[in-house]
C-alpha cells in the first residue's frame, strides 16, 4: 500500500529549476533510499515533502491526502517527520528535554514515558546524558538524539536526511543499524544519504537522482549491481 506518492514535482530556488519533475512512491514498511551527488536535488526533495519548500508543480499525496504547499508545522501533525541534515539538536537543552520537545503535539503523557523509555534502550548513551546540554554531545550522539527526538512523534514516514554524514564508520554502521531496527518495529523510511552502498544495503528500494530528475530507480539489491550505479556512486 502507497504511504507517500509524489507526481512530477517541480521545486525553484528563486530562478533555479532544482527538482525537475521527479516522481517516487514509498510504501508502507519499506525503507527506501534517494542517492546522488552533492547538488543533485536530495535534500531540496525532503524539504518540499515535509512542507519546508512549496513546489510550483506536482503532487505529493501522504496517507491518500495531498500536502504539497502544506506547512511544515501541518505536515508534522499529520505523522510526516524530518530528522534534517546536520542534526540540529537543541544545544542549550538536555538531552532529555530534546525528547520531550518531540513529543510536543502529543496529549498521552503515559505513552510519551513509555516512548522515551524505548528511545533509551535503543540509544543507551542517551540514558547516560540524559541531564546533559545537548550541544557538548559528539556528531553520533547529537545524531542518535536527533532521530529519538523524531520518533517520540510516532511517525508514520521518518524522513532522514544525510544522517551518516561527519560520522566515524564505527558509528555509521551503528546507526543504519538503528534504521533497520526502526523499520522491523514499523516505522516506513525514506533516507537520504551519499553513503550509496550502506543506504542501499539496508533499503528495499531506490531511487538515484542526478540535477534534478530520477535517472534510476528499482529494487536496492538489483541497483547495487547496476553498473551504472556502482561506476558513479559505489566507487568501484
Amino acid at each position: 500500500m502507497s504511504l507517500l506518492q509524489i507526481d512530477n514535482l517541480h521545486t525553484y530556488y528563486g530562478n533555479i529549476h532544482a527538482l525537475k519533475g521527479i516522481s517516487l512512491t514509498v510504501n508502507e514498511g519499506e525503507i527506501v533510499t534517494l542517492i546522488g551527488a552533492n547538488g543533485a536535488g536530495k535534500s531540496t526533495t525532503l524539504k518540499t515533502i515535509s512542507g519546508l519548500l512549496a513546489p510550483r508543480q506536482g503532487e505529493i499525496i501522504f496517507q491518500g491526502r495531498p500536502i504539497a504547499g502544506t506547512p511544515a508545522h501541518d505536515v508534522t501533525g499529520l505523522g510526516l517527520v524530518q530528522v534534517p541534515e546536520g542534526r540540529r539538536v537543541f544545544a542549550q537543552l538536555t538531552v532529555q528535554e530534546n525528547l520531550e520537545v518531540g513529543a510536543y503535539l502529543r496529549n498521552d503523557s503515559a505513552a510519551v514515558r513509555d516512548d522515551m523509555e524505548r528511545i533509551f534502550t535503543l540509544f543507551p548513551r542517551l540514558r547516560e546524558r540524559r541531564r546533559q546540554v545537548s550541544g557538548t554531545l559528539s556528531g553520533g550522539e547529537q545524531q542518535m538524539l536527533a532521530i529519538g527526538r523524531a520518533m517520540m512523534s510516532r511517525p508514520r514516514l521518518l524522513l532522514l536526511d544525510e544522517p551518516s554524514m561527519g560520522l566515524a564508520p564505527l558509528l555509521v554502521d551503528t546507526i543504519f543499524d538503528t534504521i533497520l531496527d526502526l523499520n522491523k518495529s514499523g516505522t516506513t523510511i525514506l533516507v537520504v544519504e551519499q553513503n550509496a552502498r550502506k543506504a542501499l544495503q539496508v533499503a528495499h528500494r531506490g531511487y538515484v537522482l542526478q540535477t534534478g530528475t530520477i535517472t534510476i530507480s528499482g529494487n536496492a539489491t538489483d541497483l547495487l549491481a547496476d553498473e551504472r550505479v556502482i561506476e558513479a556512486y559505489l566507487g568501484l
